[in-house]
């Protein structure tokens, strides 16, 4: 849970560069990749990212522009990482200007439950990694390059001059 706005700030300046590198990775045609014929193909998750930025009006966030939950997947991979950048920039923004410190432990009703605004805020950020991760196994399947978020992908170990890790 978040006590410093400042805080999350700065995770939230990390995290979300992490996501926008994964989503740079994406083509159209990746979109459809899925793990199961029933499991979420890679642009519903990816669009899920986006749209789940919107989490934080929820809790009380006014002023925030992201996509809402029952808006379509789009079919172009850049739209969609374009509407979570311009989302994930709109969180921060509206973050820093409407919550104060003091305000993170105040009580919300989130999902059936009360949440301190901090918990909202840490949730988001673990709701995208988690989302995050699935998709960096559909894009393997895909056969892309995945970026590695917290630190070198198979692909990346070259670039250090090193063997990649099994």
């Amino acid at each position: 849970m978040y006590r410093r706005i400042s805080d999350f700030l700065n995770d939230w300046k990390e995290e979300s560069q992490s996501t926008t590198a994964v989503l740079d990775a994406l083509t159209d045609e990746s979109l459809s990749q899925r793990v199961t014929p029933t499991g979420r193909s890679l642009g519903k998750l990816d669009w899920h990212i986006a749209q789940s930025v919107h989490m934080a009006t929820e809790a009380g966030l006014e002023g925030l522009e992201a996509p809402r939950e029952h808006e379509p997947i789009p079919t172009s991979a850049r739209t969609i990482r374009d509407a979570y950048v311009a989302a994930a920039a709109s969180l921060a923004k509206v973050v820093e200007k409407g919550w104060t410190d003091a305000q993170l432990g105040d009580e919300v009703p989130m999902y059936g439950e009360s949440w301190a605004r901090g918990r909202v805020l840490s949730v988001i950020i673990r709701h995208e990694a988690h989302h995050r991760g699935q998709m960096t196994v559909l894009m393997r399947q895909a056969g892309l390059i995945v970026p590695g978020p917290y630190g070198p992908a198979r692909e990346q170990w070259a670039a250090y001059g090193m063997e990649a890790q099994d």
